[in-house]
């Protein structure tokens, strides 16, 4: 990277501590640490889980994926926007109107201290696994672009996201996230635009495989993204840090609109997402699919935006690691500090103990992605891991929103049996280096191997909801648990109004875009004055984004008024 890349990554770094010291200032309270003392607009709300479902991983991922099979990518992403709109539709109003600050106290209020230990240690340890590889994979990125050390640069970047979330809380992250999205589109956009203006479309198509254009390809089949809408249909509709999102709008129709944002966005963007290794293919064959998209985006990004990719990339990351730390700190501060050991808590201590416990998870989370070269290849085992747990343990819990039938038992069953089942057939079977050919289990290996895809959506989709059903049909009599949680629900609707008439403007989320909008174009502006050949795209952009600002400066006084 040159200098002007460097700087363009040191505006941007100083930008998110900006915006976190602004959001330190209205964290008064454990709800404003939170859940954003249920203020946050829908559209941040909305914008906030989009990013979280990005990563490094996404660019190394489905960018490789992009690369290799084609549109089979875009098809897989399209999911997560069906799986939002079943969320928005079914669950995400639901959640709202319970009167709860955080989902664990649904947990607790629905399957007892003991559903709350299993569901939160648990998650804790898939979470931080799960997150800690995308932070390792975004130091290996980095590590390709700078020359510094692995481990040094996993420290340096965890220690980032652990100061801005621990500092301002759900806003922060609300605000760095929207902040993230502005760089990220700003800059695939600008990689898409000079891709394709140097590109002959006739020439690209007879460079690509003919399979380039297919929605399916391969182990990725229609049942396959069968299993992956409902998959994150229930990750979506259960998971912490989205379901953080729901709770933090002000009432029900907000929760669902910031899902039905979510949910559109994915259905309308992953074409624009991957263009660049999609483009790629065309223009150069045989590279290494996980770099596809940071070599596309070297090809032709002038000097000074290239550093802004590379903040785009760490600004997935940023937005998956900063929700999980928020929620979980959340959690362990709300449901376990103040339940188990100081009910009398003032706000105050509640927040510095919500910090704490941000620091220590990302401390935890920071040695877990150390840990991850040193584990020989051990990211796989992790995702596979992940992968079987989703639906097991969303899927119980995400039923027990709507079913006064299931309880704790019902939810440890199903999570276990699945997980051991699953476990069993993916490492005692199709990946056990002990059955060779030859013997009786041979055939069984090689066939699980063969459809790996399908067999994950068999055991750990299909599996845990035909259990549900049964134990829902079993079932006489009602829970105790699901009474907890009526009678919590009945006392929020009493005190819930859905006038937004009664809700003052709050400014704050709008300035924090335009203030983002004026400082981007404003640099992309001074790069365009450096860069001779690249003038006219990053002038434009830079005055695009202005004229951008000024709408929302006109928003932001239409409604003061």
């Amino acid at each position: 990277m040159t200098t002007p890349d460097y700087i363009t990554l040191a505006l941007y770094i100083a930008g998110i501590f900006v915006i976190s010291t602004l959001s330190a200032r209205r964290t008064k309270s454990q709800k404003e640490m939170f859940s954003a003392g249920r203020s946050s607009p829908w559209w941040a709300s909305g914008l906030s889980g989009f990013m979280t479902m990005f990563s490094a991983g996404t660019f190394v991922v489905w960018g490789g994926i992009a690369y290799e099979l084609g549109f089979v990518a875009v098809a897989i992403n399209t999911c997560y926007g069906i799986a939002a709109l079943l969320a928005g539709y079914f669950v995400a109003g639901k959640w709202n109107q319970l009167g709860v600050d955080t989902p664990a106290e649904f947990v607790q209020l629905r399957f007892g201290k003991t559903g709350l230990h299993f569901f939160t240690w648990t998650m804790l340890i898939k979470r931080i696994l799960g997150v800690s590889v995308s932070l390792y994979a975004l130091a290996v990125l980095l590590v390709a672009l700078i020359p510094m050390n692995l481990t040094w640069a996993i420290i340096l970047f965890g220690t980032i996201v652990v100061i801005y979330t621990m500092q301002g809380g759900l806003w922060a992250v609300l605000m760095t996230d929207v902040l993230q999205f502005i760089v990220l589109t700003v800059v695939v956009l600008m990689v898409a635009i000079l891709m394709i203006s140097g590109m002959d479309m006739n020439t690209y198509k007879e460079a690509v495989p003919e399979h380039f254009f297919n929605p399916v390809a391969g182990k990725y089949g229609w049942f396959f993204l069968f299993g992956w809408v409902t998959i994150h249909f229930f990750m979506i509709g259960a998971e912490w840090a989205f379901v953080q999102r729901f709770l933090a709008v002000r009432n029900p129709r907000e929760a669902r609109k910031s899902s039905y944002l979510f949910g559109i966005m994915y259905l309308v963007t992953p074409l624009f997402w991957l263009l660049p290794p999609l483009l790629y293919r065309g223009q150069v064959e045989g590279v290494d699919k996980e770099q596809a998209y940071i070599l596309a985006a070297k090809s032709v990004l002038p000097s000074g935006v290239l550093g802004l990719m590379f903040a785009a990339m760490f600004s997935a990351t940023a937005s998956m690691v900063s929700s999980q730390l928020n929620v979980f700190a959340g959690v362990l501060t709300n449901d376990f500090y103040k339940a188990f050991f100081n009910p009398a808590a003032s706000e105050k201590t509640l927040v510095r103990t919500g910090r704490f416990f941000t620091l220590l998870l990302g401390g935890l989370l920071v040695f877990a992605a150390i840990m991850v070269p040193r584990m020989g290849g051990a990211e796989k085992l992790i995702i596979s891991i992940n992968s079987l747990l989703v639906v097991p343990l969303f899927a119980p819990t995400l039923w027990g929103l709507f079913s006064r039938k299931i309880g704790i038992r019902d939810m440890i069953t199903v999570a276990l049996t699945s997980f051991t089942i699953g476990l069993a057939l993916r490492f005692g079977l199709s990946a056990n280096p002990m059955i060779i050919e030859g013997s009786s289990l041979w055939e069984t290996k090689t066939y699980l191997a063969e459809n790996s895809k399908n067999v994950e959506v068999l055991v750990g989709v299909i599996l845990p909801i035909l259990l549900l059903i049964f134990f829902e049909k079993k079932r006489s009599g009602f829970d105790p648990g699901a009474e907890r949680v009526q009678r919590r629900s009945d006392q929020a609707a009493t005190e819930q109004t859905d006038s937004d008439a009664a809700i003052p403007f709050d400014p704050f989320p709008a300035r924090m875009v335009l203030y983002s909008l004026v400082v981007i174009g404003a640099w992309m502006i001074i790069l365009g004055a450096r860069e001779l050949e690249a003038r006219s795209i990053l002038i434009s952009f830079g005055i695009g984004l202005a004229i951008l600002a000024g709408g929302i400066q006109l928003i932001i006084r239409k409604h003061q008024r």
